[in-house]
């Protein structure tokens, strides 16, 4: 199976040859495979080499031209390094595109902690109009992919990423329920899904599955929590995140004001593991494997 980004490099060099108003920006990160499409469009494949900032700025500049930019790097670099000219360049100015990320929060662990972004969602909430997008598999981010370029324009974040769950699952602005029950709900986004429901066999839980999560998708949670509790008992709600522990706690919570309930949010922590490993070991690491998904989340429900 192709990883994301291949289907990324893929999908997008095909898009540049059907639609004249596409055009892609590089800061020398993805540029090799993107070398034949830069030669049959050097006016819209373009690569500004290791200058982060420039890389939005540009892509904002082909946006006001009216063209629908797609602006590549490693999350770190993309969202926290050039954070600013996001915030002004894309949102200031009311301008869409779309930022395609790698690397997320450890997805190249020999890169270190430079190239490491557990906070980027959580940053990009500080902005107004971001539609974010978390795909779980390589057919997944496809779709997703094809739907951010054809969206107008809008500003769409697409983190891709080498962890990824066996089977894709249909996917679209909502979350979808994988399974039911009535001890609680937890919420997997992406790439977690699979170990979420490995760690949750055998407990009467339902299972919501993101891969887009923002806009946040209340109402479905709403839903599920009321399927759990009927109209009375409080809800116990956990977030998976393969991101920012508690990312998405405040949207839970705005979702759930009127009811009595619990949140658990599950993800990365803040404490930086300054040992580096496989994918497995940092899933691990940071308590998101299967075993100790499955410890955690009982023990908050017994709570």
């Amino acid at each position: 199976m192709d990883t994301m980004r291949e289907r990324f490099t893929s999908i997008l060099s095909g898009l540049l040859d059907t639609d004249p108003r596409l055009a892609l920006v590089l800061a020398d990160i993805g540029a090799a495979g993107f070398e034949e499409a830069r030669l049959a469009h050097p006016d819209r494949v373009i690569n500004v080499g290791i200058r982060e900032q420039l890389l939005i700025g540009a892509g904002a500049g082909l946006a006001l031209t009216g063209m629908r930019p797609v602006v590549h790097t490693f999350a770190s670099f993309l969202v926290e390094r050039a954070f600013e000219q996001v915030k002004l360049d894309f949102g200031h100015q009311g301008l869409g595109g779309v930022l395609v990320s790698a690397g997320g929060s450890y997805d190249w662990p020999a890169g270190g902690h430079t190239h490491m972004s557990p906070g980027d969602i959580a940053l990009l909430d500080t902005l107004d109009g971001w539609t974010v997008h978390v795909p779980g598999h390589p057919d997944e981010a496809e779709t997703l992919l094809r739907q951010a370029v054809a969206a107008g324009d809008d500003r769409v974040y697409v983190r891709l990423s080498a962890h990824s769950n066996a089977t894709a699952r249909p996917v679209g602005h909502g979350f979808r329920t994988v399974r039911e029950g009535r001890a609680g709900v937890v919420v997997a986004v992406g790439p977690m899904l699979d170990n979420v429901l490995a760690a949750v066999e055998g407990l009467g839980v339902t299972v919501l599955y993101a891969a887009t999560v923002r806009p946040f998708d209340g109402a479905s949670l709403r839903a599920a929590v009321g399927e759990v509790t009927g109209t009375g008992g409080g809800a116990d709600v956990v977030l998976v995140e393969p991101y920012l522990a508690g990312t998405s706690g405040a949207a839970v919570n705005d979702a759930l004001a009127d009811l009595p309930h619990r949140v658990l949010g599950l993800g990365i922590g803040r404490r930086e593991l300054r040992r580096y490993g496989s994918i497995e070991e940092h899933l691990a690491g940071q308590g998101l494997d299967p075993r100790s998904l499955g410890e955690r989340i009982v023990s908050f429900l017994k709570r």
